[in-house]
């Protein structure tokens, strides 16, 4: 799962619940904070918790690798991965000296929508944390050293993935799916992108979308609001005002029809798939309704793709189904592996699978059992880590949403009906529209796989891009 009540719940879940669950009243309920706007547009979320001695910081920055220019794909990547490597008054080697000589963890990454900062401290090291990352976010040099030595080693990297089918696949599946819209961009670049990459154009993502406008800040851990408050505004209020705007979205359109991407790669035994199309964003109104239907398909163990392609026939390791939420919809996707010579046989039934849901729909029982699973997720009276909960603050505002998100998630489960499944299923889960992108060895697989579209794309591994 990943990201709210998809996108947000499924992260939640999947590093270990984050908020806390009562046993009397059968509910979520997120603790209370503080928002707070900064005079130069930044925004600031404030929860107390005072049971250990932590402070956790969580930035999301509205740019992600859909702000990357067409031919830069990997420059948000790239932006991220350069804002520890030396500002106007650090090198890269004292920045880590003073946060690692302190336990101070601080890491920079980039998403799809977003480039978000993580940051995790005692409480007694706020001030030297602060200092530093107050340096690191509104002062990065982006030395020429720097920026050429990541340039290899992420055009490496990209090589690296190829030769794992399982990481690849998702950046060619996206890519074939989406087209032209943004989401086909891969988040890291390719080796074409990559290599075209300058420090003018990273100092340029950066002025353009590093700005305290573009930023919502979550602080979670034993501290005082209100000094926390004071003390963010007189550091972070220092950062002069700038007009830094998100990148707008066009929603994606649905591909209709089916469509078939083979990937040769001449030295697997196995036949990596991903079978999809476009599913929803953080904001769809049935997004709890498909977050149950989901986790019944392909989430669980005991889902039904992974009960009959694992369990019951051994074909694959492992099967699901996934719906990446994102601010416009992202991917749906059913994924698994299977032996060259069982490819035919684990799509075959992964699609019988997917047709079997349309046609018999879920029963009473499956239902019960898919709500107790997700709510059994939140173990009672549970201690939550600040870090988690930072997580969750960021999620909320950046997605527009507020804390009813928490506080009615169980009341919207419980709520949830066969006949509200029948509709999601009909609604989310395509049958006739399909896309397909496999990752196996041509000369094994190429004639068993004409079977499933109209359209056959083919393409070789070791060709440069995703596309």
């Amino acid at each position: 799962m990943k990201y709210f009540v998809l996108l947000l719940l499924t992260t939640l879940l999947s590093v270990g619940i984050a908020i806390a669950q009562t046993p009397t009243s059968n509910s979520l309920k997120l603790p209370p904070y503080k928002k707070v706007k900064l005079s130069n547009g930044m925004t600031v979320l404030l929860m107390e918790q005072h049971e250990v001695p932590f402070v956790s910081f969580n930035m999301r920055i509205r740019a992600g690798s859909t702000s990357d220019p067409l031919g830069k794909e990997g420059l948000a990547a790239m932006t991220a991965d350069l804002m520890r490597k030396g500002t106007k008054t650090r090198t890269a080697t004292e920045i880590a000296n003073q946060l690692e000589g302190a336990g101070i963890g601080l890491s920079f990454n980039a998403g799809q929508d977003y480039t978000s900062a993580q940051s995790e401290l005692l409480k007694k090291d706020l001030d030297l944390m602060l200092d530093v990352f107050f340096d690191v976010l509104t002062n990065s040099s982006f030395p020429q050293a720097e920026v050429e030595k990541l340039q290899k080693l992420s055009i490496s990297s990209i090589k690296e993935a190829k030769d794992d089918a399982q990481s690849a696949i998702r950046r060619y599946y996206n890519a074939y799916l989406f087209g032209e819209h943004p989401y086909s961009r891969p988040v890291s670049g390719d080796e074409r992108s990559l290599a075209s990459i300058t420090r003018d154009d990273i100092v340029k993502f950066y002025n353009s979308y590093y700005g305290p406008s573009n930023i919502i800040l979550s602080v979670v851990g034993d501290f005082s609001s209100t000094e926390m408050e004071k003390t963010l505004t007189s550091r972070f209020g220092q950062w002069e005002k700038k007009t830094t705007a998100p990148t707008k979205l066009v929603e994606p359109v649905t591909f209709k029809g089916k469509k078939l991407l083979l990937i040769d790669k001449p030295d697997t035994t196995q036949t990596f798939f991903m079978i999809g199309n476009v599913g929803i964003s953080q904001n769809n109104p049935d997004r709890v309704g498909v977050e149950v239907v989901n986790t019944l398909f392909g989430v669980r163990f005991t889902s039904l793709l992974n009960s009959e392609l694992r369990i019951k026939t051994g074909l694959t390791y492992g099967a699901r189904s996934s719906f990446t939420e994102n601010q416009v919809p992202g991917p749906f996707a059913i994924s698994t592996y299977t032996q060259n010579a069982t490819t035919e046989k684990a799509i075959d039934l992964a699609l019988e699978i997917l047709n079997r849901l349309h046609e018999k729909g879920i029963t009473e029982e499956q239902l019960k059992s898919t709500k107790a699973y997700i709510k059994g997720q939140f173990a009672p009276d549970t201690l939550e880590s600040s870090f988690q909960l930072a997580a969750v603050l960021t999620n909320i505002e950046f997605s527009g949403l507020d804390e009813r998100e928490i506080n009615e998630f169980f009341t919207k489960i419980d709520a949830f009906t066969l006949t509200d499944a029948q509709r999601i299923i009909k609604q989310y889960f395509p049958k006739e529209n399909l896309v397909f992108v496999l990752i196996g060895k041509s000369e094994e697989v190429a004639k068993v796989v004409k079977k499933y579209a109209s359209q056959l794309d083919n393409k070789q591994i070791s060709q440069d891009g995703f596309k």
